[in-house]
């Protein structure tokens, strides 16, 4: 009777396990397809649009040359392949980005409502890049604007750090102390800007609002490496995150050294936050809506909610700029406009649920 009850249990585990990999299969079949669906709009539609046919054809004739007759004229070829796709590909490595930030963010600190840009880092890596492009030029090469705008998230999250300390540790705290180091430091960029030259200021500006107008390939090594090499380590340390999230005693009794690990994550944000920054001006709100869907959608362990707030940050960053390339053509409105607005609101229903 024994061995028939265990045997049950053993095919009911089995079954259970076969039907969560069955539903994990099916989850990232529709996200590569949502993923695909949305690339193909946002490179299909704009100012000139452009059939979804010719659109896969050139990239189809890019990625293996002689693969497909050629039907499309050199312009339509330079949108897509020269203009169009770069952009979206760094609008998806920029949203997966902060996206991964805000939710590594709330977790350590235990606060829903921490966020790159409420917390002051963007602000700093803003600061850091303005620096860069108007005073030293570019000193280091292509990596300039990263680094500096990477030391400037860094030099935001020391400062945010120790106005929490001052002003005690509560979590409600630590957001308005990070909203009082956003604004010293927005307004010490603002005094680079007016200090700069004058020549360069309308596109300093306009950048400071989020724009991805000017994306490359040539440049995507940049944004896309830090954030592989990000998101690779913060999945594996997913777990030690989980733990944090639940406190430093429970962390402490699981053998991890809260103090340095901490250290490491602020560090780990600053050098994403900074470099995302850096190629795409300061985009609010995004780390803050995309890890709150996570959780309604897939509970709170971060071994699932590191992985998909990239995916769904990509997704929602690259239908932003769709709607900022759309909604005013032929003219470019920031996306920084769109994100701010769509995370205003959505940060009221989050405070509203809060209260």
């Amino acid at each position: 009777m024994l061995a028939e009850d265990t045997s049950a249990d053993t095919v009911a585990v089995s079954r259970a396990a076969s039907q969560r990999v069955a539903r994990s299969g099916f989850g990232l079949a529709a996200g590569l397809l949502l993923l695909l669906l949305t690339v193909t709009a946002a490179v299909s539609l704009g100012s000139a649009q452009i059939p979804v046919a010719t659109v896969w054809s050139i990239i189809a004739s890019k990625i293996s040359p002689g693969s497909v007759e050629v039907f499309w004229s050199a312009g339509r070829e330079s949108i897509v392949w020269d203009v169009r796709l770069p952009r979206v590909m760094l609008a998806g490595v920029v949203g997966a980005g902060l996206g991964l930030t805000g939710a590594v963010l709330q977790a350590v600190t235990r606060n829903p409502l921490a966020d790159p840009h409420l917390l002051g880092v963007s602000s700093g890596g803003a600061l850091g890049a303005i620096v860069a492009l108007l005073h030293t030029g570019m000193i280091l090469g292509l990596a300039t604007v990263p680094l500096f705008a990477f030391a400037g998230a860094l030099l935001a999250t020391v400062l945010v750090a120790y106005v929490s300390r001052v002003l005690g540790s509560s979590a409600d705290r630590l957001v308005l102390a990070g909203v009082a180091v956003a604004f010293v430091l927005t307004s010490v960029g603002n005094l680079m800007i007016f200090l700069g030259d004058p020549r360069a200021t309308h596109t300093v500006i306009f950048w400071m609002l989020g724009g991805l107008g000017l994306a490359q390939w040539s440049q995507l090594v940049y944004p896309g490496g830090v954030l592989f090499v990000s998101l690779a380590w913060l999945m594996i340390r997913a777990r030690e995150i989980n733990a944090l999230a639940m406190g430093d005693e429970t962390a402490m009794t699981l053998g991890i050294p809260v103090r340095s690990f901490r250290l490491t994550l602020f560090v780990v944000t600053a050098l994403l936050t900074g470099v995302m920054v850096a190629f795409s001006g300061a985009i609010g709100f995004v780390g803050l809506m995309v890890p709150h869907f996570v959780r309604l959608l897939a509970g709170s362990d971060n071994v699932r909610v590191i992985p998909l707030s990239a995916f769904f940050g990509a997704l929602t960053l690259i239908l932003a700029d769709l709607t900022a390339r759309v909604i005013m053509a032929p003219e470019d409105m920031p996306i920084g406009v769109v994100t701010g607005l769509v995370g205003g609101i959505a940060f009221i229903a989050i405070l509203k649920r809060r209260a």
